[in-house]
């Protein structure tokens, strides 16, 4: 049996020692602060590829958690070398709060959409940048992107479009990235807006996403919030079902919300319909009662599964079900490091295996650190919990 605590000290190792050394250092861009969009198989920089604006942001968050961690003690010229490079470069007009979408490793602007789940990350980044480094200009950003949300994104019945441009659908996960940015700023501010805004996004979840008869988190919905007609409305990323468990117990701590049946529902049907049974690994997209759409596995939502599988063991007062969980979070831990993280590579992870679980996307977005350091820090937090407790 592998034992949690020990998991989540090599969890932290990694993190600590080095992945956030890596990506703080050579992850810089020296010429413009900027931090690369993702390294190459070769464990070079992409010098070639787009940088997406919310990769910086997320980056931001990274770095800003790790140095509350005392993991990261010089990220504050890090992270303001980040924000100079999308205040100088990413703006699309100067009086703007929020960034273009994306620009080239030079900063010259490439699309200039400005996109609802791009500011769902500067939102979670202001609020980090605040809490880490008293920050009063990021909690003034934060107010000024939700103004522009309000004003550029809003729209009937409920919600926010997905930004100041047409699509043909509309999705819960920049909702979803919503939700978690404003659950971060009332954590961080105690200004009740912001639970207000969570309360807005908790309301959608419950009569939009959340599908009562399939007990499953759907993605992809017209513009009135009915499921997307066809294959595509039918698809379940049960990563994101694991992501919501862990958002639903936070709101439920700080609300009183009581969530279980959701949170029960989403974990158990996530496992049910995502897990490859040899492996345990999670499969990228399924259909429910159908073969898995997507064989594919990227690492994300193993981060989701352990932050899901901690938050489920934390709520239960049923010693069995909690070691259950506590279990299936070490085992997961345990499966990064099997498929994901090379141990002859420093800092460094592959994107996604194909079906027969062999690495098909060798490459290390930077993207994905953010769910590495979230659910290493969860799993860092539930531990150090669980010995005070037994002090």
């Amino acid at each position: 049996m592998l034992s949690l605590p020990v998991q989540s000290q090599r969890f932290t190792a990694w993190l600590q020692n080095s992945a956030l050394p890596f990506w703080s250092q050579q992850g810089i861009n020296p010429q413009t602060g900027a931090v690369y969009e993702k390294f190459n198989a070769d464990h070079q920089p992409d010098l070639g590829a787009v940088f997406r604006s919310r990769v910086q942001a997320r980056q931001i968050f990274v770095f800003a958690a790790a140095y509350q961690q005392g993991w990261l003690p010089d990220a504050l010229p890090v992270v303001a070398g980040i924000q100079h490079f999308l205040n100088r470069h990413a703006k699309k007009d100067s009086s703007d709060a929020g960034y273009v979408h994306s620009l080239t490793a030079e900063g010259e602007q490439l699309d200039q959409k400005l996109d609802a789940y791009d500011f769902a990350f500067f939102l979670l980044s202001c609020a980090y940048r605040y809490q880490s480094f008293s920050d009063l200009q990021a909690l003034d950003q934060a107010n000024k992107l939700l103004q522009q949300i309000e004003h550029q994104f809003r729209s009937v019945p409920g919600g926010w479009m997905e930004g100041d441009y047409s699509s043909p659908y509309r999705r819960q996960n920049p909702h979803m990235h919503l939700f978690e940015a404003f659950l971060a700023l009332y954590q961080v501010t105690k200004d009740g807006k912001w639970l207000a805004k969570a309360g807005q996004i908790y309301t959608l979840f419950e009569t939009v996403f959340f599908r009562a008869d399939q007990g499953v988190l759907l993605e992809y919905f017209t513009d009135e919030w009915q499921p997307l007609p066809g294959p595509k409305g039918q698809i379940v990323e049960p990563g994101h079902m694991f992501e919501w468990v862990w958002l639903l117990r936070w709101y439920q701590q700080l609300t009183g919300t009581p969530v279980d049946y959701y949170c029960e529902t989403l974990y158990q049907n996530g496992l049910k319909l995502g897990l490859e049974a040899s492996t345990g690994l999670i499969y990228d997209e399924v259909v429910p009662g159908q073969e898995p759409l997507k064989k594919t596995k990227r690492l994300w939502p193993l981060t989701e599964l352990i932050k899901a599988s901690l938050a489920q063991a934390k709520a239960s007062s049923e010693p069995e079900y909690q070691l259950k969980a506590e279990q299936q979070a070490a085992f997961t831990i345990d499966l990064l490091f099997r498929f994901y993280l090379p141990a002859n590579v420093t800092g460094l992870y592959f994107d996604q295996l194909d079906a027969n679980n062999q690495v098909c996307v060798a490459d290390a977005p930077a993207s994905t650190l953010y769910h590495l350091m979230v659910a290493g820090l969860e799993a860092r937090a539930y531990c150090q919990t669980q010995q005070n407790g037994k002090l």
